[in-house]
């Protein structure tokens, strides 16, 4: 593999000008009036680093932070306003999906002039053509204005078109996979085939977990800026330790407790998760036990109760056997702990209707004193793509009998003798 870099940013920045009014942006495309500083914003600024041929480069960060821009500047719909991005390879971005498909148009003209954009010819367009038709599914509406299609239907074509030639470099902004239902996991399965094939890729995520899995190193931007550079895991946990320093319990919006009961799958939060493919899997009931009483709302001793959660679930029986997931976070949304079945080998198992029951036992919840809320996930087998989840329905009050402060209790014992 070359040790030459396929991507190379030196000094980049993207700036835009503020204006009050329409007018005063009228005045400046007229007259040509200077920039005023004092209205600039930088969106992006002085970014500066390399990515190698097949390494998968994460980038993580809060809304606004300039994640979008940095990557629009490197596929080159963007234009700097200072410094410069390389970019050696064909690219194929997964951003605004379907974002340059003319709706008067047909799905095969626009099949042609997308491919056409993203510099493929018309000669390996028509190659590929009966392959993008068959991946997207919409065959029966391909010669019919796209305006008619489904919004399903819309992203499908755009993922099998910006997917239909193996590209060097594969850029994702925020989800592994679009659609619903079975092209949810297909889109997902292609984007994995890519990464195993040693393909160069940037991806942006809200999901820590998937940046730890699938990435070596990421970027992490606040501000327009690349506040830290390094190895996954340790740009991911930074990241997590300074939105909890700034969390502030006033600030967050308290849970409602009765919006859920055991085995509702209805979603509670604005987890930017995509929606549950029924398809693929799906969660049917989630129970929680402990002190010999069952419920979402339960109360434990610290380091006496046993907490068992259970969740039963239905899966595509033609898939792999699924990952369950449990978290759990502090009623400030801090996350104290996950419990992933990925990490037990052998754990879960499906009947031949795709159905299962997996349990997991926490003895002596180590815990302290305080609120918490468990969320339930199921996901493919890698445990990187969500089939469904259901957000924090599980709440647990936590009492102890001793001063001890903080989140757990750490397994401990003293020891002391005469000095």
């Amino acid at each position: 593999m070359s040790s030459k870099p396929v991507i190379t940013v030196k000094n980049l920045g993207k700036r835009y000008q503020r204006f009050a009014n329409p007018s005063e942006r009228l005045k400046q495309l007229v007259w040509g009036r200077e920039a005023d500083p004092a209205n600039e914003f930088w969106a992006l600024e002085n970014a500066n680093f390399e990515v190698m041929p097949g390494e998968v480069l994460g980038i993580v960060g809060r809304n606004g932070a300039g994640k979008s821009t940095l990557l629009q500047l490197v596929c080159g719909t963007l234009t700097p306003s200072t410094g410069d991005v390389s970019v050696n390879g064909r690219v194929a971005a997964l951003l605004e999906l379907g974002a340059g498909f003319n709706p008067e148009f047909t799905g095969r003209e626009n099949i042609f002039m997308s491919a056409s954009i993203m510099g493929i010819s018309h000669d390996e367009t028509a190659g590929l053509y009966d392959e993008i038709v068959r991946f997207s599914g919409v065959g029966a509406f391909i010669d019919q204005p796209m305006k008619t299609y489904s919004s399903g239907m819309y992203v499908r074509l755009a993922f099998a078109v910006a997917t239909a030639v193996t590209p060097d470099i594969l850029i994702i902004d925020e989800a592994l996979s679009v659609g619903d239902g079975a092209f949810s996991r297909k889109s997902f399965d292609r984007i994995m085939a890519l990464k195993d094939s040693g393909k160069t890729i940037l991806f942006c995520s809200h999901s820590m977990y998937q940046i730890d899995a699938l990435c070596e190193r990421a970027i992490w931007l606040e501000d327009g800026k690349v506040r830290m550079l390094g190895k996954s895991g340790e740009v991911t946990s930074a990241y997590n330790t300074a939105l909890a320093i700034e969390m502030s319990p006033e600030l967050r919006e308290e849970p409602n407790q009765s919006q859920l009961s055991p085995g509702s799958t209805s979603k509670l939060s604005t987890s930017e998760q995509p929606a549950a493919p029924p398809s693929s899997g799906r969660i049917v009931r989630i129970v929680a036990e402990a002190d010999g009483k069952a419920g979402n709302k339960l109360e434990l001793e610290s380091c006496k109760s046993t907490l068992t959660l259970s969740i039963e679930f239905m899966v595509d029986p033609s898939l792999a056997t699924p990952t369950v997931a449990f978290a759990i976070e502090t009623a400030a949304g801090l996350m104290v702990s996950s419990i992933l079945s990925i990490d037990t080998e052998g754990c879960i198992q499906i009947g031949e209707d795709g159905s299962g029951l997996a349990k997991v036992e926490v003895p002596q919840i180590p815990l302290m004193k305080g609120e918490y809320h468990v969320s339930a996930f199921l996901a493919c087998e890698k445990g990187l793509h969500v089939y469904d989840w259901v957000a924090k329905n599980i709440t647990l009050k936590v009492s102890q009998t001793n001063t001890a402060q903080g989140v757990v209790v750490l397994p401990h014992s003293w020891q002391s003798a005469p000095k």
